[in-house]
């Protein structure tokens, strides 16, 4: 298994095997996001995206107090420029176009920005002392990177009002009963769990994999007829089916073996 590390100034990266690790790197402010960071992570999602041997992401933070706690206040008070890229809030809120998993390992606190970056992933993994809240009422401000959005449509309307209107904090127990996260872990062990759902992923073919996720996502847009119709013409779709994976497992499952993914 292959594996090396890549540090910028504010966001670590590794590569183990398949899977990109991504951990911001601001402890002494929870990890939350100033304008640097958020290009620093653009860029990093950016390569992410375009390396054919990564087939997934995780993102957590550094520490155990916090994952994200959103947007850094105390620089923007201090004058610091308020920004990010064209791909949204930690370089995932407006990253529509990926189609590789990406999987939040939520470590403490995910507030504001924070919890819209998890939102963003495909999978969240929490450790039980993680806490997730939009509270940016309380201090005059709207969860607009996505939070207001993505919340109702993963968890219903009166539940998604019910965090949003009170900005109250939601523990990680509470957050798997109400289904954005997809499993609780005991302290400390996020990122390992966060990890194992990573290798279980890559046992697929990443072909299947992107076109099930295009599949997903583009057919939110529409009915469910026409996304039946329209999905056998997304370019993930058309790729699976042009693949040599998509020969491989057939062929794998007949004679009885583990199947060679080739990711094309």
């Amino acid at each position: 298994m292959t594996y090396d590390a890549i540090t910028y100034e504010f966001v670590d990266v590794k590569h183990i095997g398949r899977i990109t690790v991504v951990t911001l790197n601001r402890p002494s402010v929870l990890n939350a996001l100033h304008k640097p960071a958020h290009f620093e992570l653009h860029e990093v999602f950016n390569e992410f995206a375009a390396d054919p041997d990564q087939w997934v992401a995780i993102v957590t933070g550094a520490g155990e107090r916090a994952f994200c706690a959103g947007n850094d206040l105390k620089w923007q008070a201090a004058g610091g420029e308020r920004g990010w890229n064209l791909s949204g809030f930690g370089g995932l809120t407006l990253r529509f176009h990926c189609d590789k998993p990406i999987i939040a390992a939520v470590n403490g606190v995910a507030m504001g920005g924070g919890f819209e970056m998890a939102l963003a992933c495909d999978l969240i993994i929490a450790a039980e002392n993680a806490i997730f809240a939009l509270p940016e009422p309380r201090v005059g401000l709207a969860a607009l990177a996505g939070g207001l959005q993505r919340l109702p449509r993963q968890i219903g309307l009166k539940r998604a009002m019910g965090m949003i209107l009170t900005g109250r904090h939601v523990s990680a127990r509470e957050g798997l009963e109400l289904g954005f996260v997809n499993e609780v872990v005991p302290p400390g062990e996020a990122l390992n769990a966060a990890e194992r759902w990573a290798r279980q992923i890559c046992q697929n073919s990443p072909m299947s994999v992107r076109a099930s996720k295009q599949a997903v996502m583009e057919g939110l847009n529409v009915t469910l007829a026409e996304a039946m119709v329209a999905q056998r013409d997304y370019p993930a779709v058309r790729e699976m089916a042009a693949s040599a994976d998509y020969i491989e497992g057939p062929r794998a499952f007949a004679e009885k073996r583990p199947p060679r993914w080739q990711g094309q």
